[in-house]
């Protein structure tokens, strides 16, 4: 039963150590103006993630509804 404490306690406390580390990489990129160039190609590939999965979607729901109903019990 301690273990399982200590675990659940480290797990809170492992945002706020992690938080208190400076990121230089961060720092760098951001001074640079490369963040916005990562931002924008992150955005971009999950809007086109999101938009496959939409049109998955529609295709799905036209192939549903070609199928004849199922006769269940």
């Amino acid at each position: 039963m301690n273990r399982i404490i200590r675990l659940v306690i480290g797990l809170f406390m492992l945002p706020a150590m992690l938080s208190a580390q400076p990121v230089e990489m961060a720092d760098t990129m951001r001074s640079e103006g490369k963040i916005y160039v990562v931002v924008a190609i992150l955005l971009l590939i999950f809007a086109g993630v999101i938009t496959y999965l939409v049109m998955l979607d529609r295709k799905i729901s036209r192939i549903e509804k070609k199928l004849p109903p199922e006769s269940g019990s």
